[in-house]
């Protein structure tokens, strides 16, 4: 080997080239996993069970509360639009280490009752860190990743949104019975220690190619599929709101099983929500992220109407888990989707996941709010809830079979 091969093997092994398969891929999807832990796992899904733990000790009274967790949500939204600007200022993995900072930093301040606006404020950014955590962090690793293995990578990052569920239901209440204060002592800790863990682990940034395509009837087709996409994956979100807020009281209140019972099903959701992503990128890297997001779409719809046809244990079971595992697991999907849509063009592929997030973001906060509102007109009824979060992915699962069909005659 001569002296400028080996230079250029110390080189590759060093900084990989994008679609590189090394065992550094690898260490970047963990580092991705590691944010999406903190600013979407940890900073939205411990606040659930904290909820009553902050009422008993008189922190905050109940409808306090309430819009305490609305503040994350709209942090989400204001990080989501927030995230090109940002990545635009500092660079992309610099603006990722800062808000797993931020996100660490929100723990230990939200350890103090100091009032209602510092814990707002707080909530609120714990949610912006999430929203710009989503939008960037699969877009600066997924140009290091050979395309074959896109969808498994991606849902490597994105299972992160599974520990966070599963970890509010394990790890929360282990650290409440030290304590509230330090129940959040202990939820800060390990956001520092992720943070500390992934710092070095983040690629360095791929250029952009923002070069449109030349082929202007294909660039057409792909805007046309993207601008349906956003819709698809908004109303994917419309789909997922009657199990994320409701499938616990459901079980507990509606069937009259109690609380316990319906924690069990959350259990559930969150084991589903761990494997979802990693199994749902799998198919997409071995089938194409279109068909898969298609299946996809069909096979949410036939678990989020389960309830409305029977609510037998078995039913409950597999409906809990399946949705579940699509919360996040329908990521890796819509991000592969782009990816196919605008190959070989890293600044449109961020910009479109940008708005893809945030389209989530606005239809989730839009049918939370508007569910509950539904649920209090109809006296507490559920099915009617799963009965329209099922209406829209079948809607989502429509718009792509006519978009399919139309490409097709065109």
């Amino acid at each position: 080997m001569t002296k400028a091969d080996t230079k250029q093997h110390l080189e590759t092994r060093l900084h990989p080239q994008p679609g590189s398969t090394s065992q550094a891929t690898w260490r970047y999807a963990v580092a991705g996993l590691s944010a999406s832990l903190v600013g979407l796992g940890l900073a939205r899904f411990s606040y659930t069970p904290l909820i009553p733990a902050l009422i008993a000790a008189k922190w905050f009274s109940a409808s306090d509360v309430v819009y305490l967790g609305a503040a994350n949500l709209a942090g989400y939204l204001a990080g989501a639009l927030a995230a090109r600007t940002a990545a635009a200022w500092t660079g992309a993995v610099r603006a990722l280490r800062a808000m797993m900072l931020l996100a660490t930093l929100s723990f230990f301040a939200s350890s103090v009752p100091v009032s209602f606006t510092w814990f707002f404020a707080w909530r609120f950014l714990s949610g912006l860190t999430g929203g710009i955590i989503m939008v960037l962090a699969a877009s600066v690793i997924l140009p290091h990743t050979s395309p074959a293995r896109r969808g498994i990578v991606g849902g490597v990052i994105f299972a992160g949104v599974g520990l966070g569920v599963a970890a509010s239901g394990t790890l929360v209440p282990l650290l409440l019975q030290q304590g509230l204060q330090q129940a959040w002592y202990g939820l800060g800790a390990l956001s520092a220690l992720l943070t500390f863990a992934s710092w070095w682990n983040w690629p360095t940034e791929a250029k952009g190619d923002a070069a449109p395509s030349p082929h202007q009837g294909k660039h057409h087709r792909a805007s046309t599929a993207a601008r349906a996409l956003l819709v698809q994956y908004g109303l994917n979100a419309v789909a997922l709101v009657p199990h994320m807020v409701f499938i616990v009281d459901f079980v507990a209140r509606g069937l009259g099983q109690g609380i316990a019972a319906g924690s069990r099903y959350w259990v559930l959701y969150g084991l589903g929500a761990i494997v979802g992503p990693l199994v749902t990128g799998h198919v997409g890297d071995r089938s194409g992220f279109g068909p898969a997001l298609r299946a996809a779409f069909l096979v949410e719809a036939a678990a989020v109407l389960l309830p409305t046809v029977s609510a037998a244990p078995l039913s409950l079971i597999v409906s809990s888990v399946v949705v579940g595992s699509f919360t996040p697991g329908i990521v890796p999907l819509v991000l592969g989707r782009i990816h196919e849509l605008v190959p070989h063009a890293t600044e449109q592929q961020r910009a479109i996941w940008s708005h893809a997030t945030t389209s989530f973001a606005l239809f989730q906060a839009a049918a939370a709010y508007g569910f509950s509102w539904i649920y209090a007109q109809t006296g507490g009824d559920y099915l009617v809830l799963f009965g329209l979060g099922g209406g829209a992915v079948v809607l989502a699962l429509a718009i792509d079979l006519g978009l399919a069909l139309t490409m097709r005659k065109a």
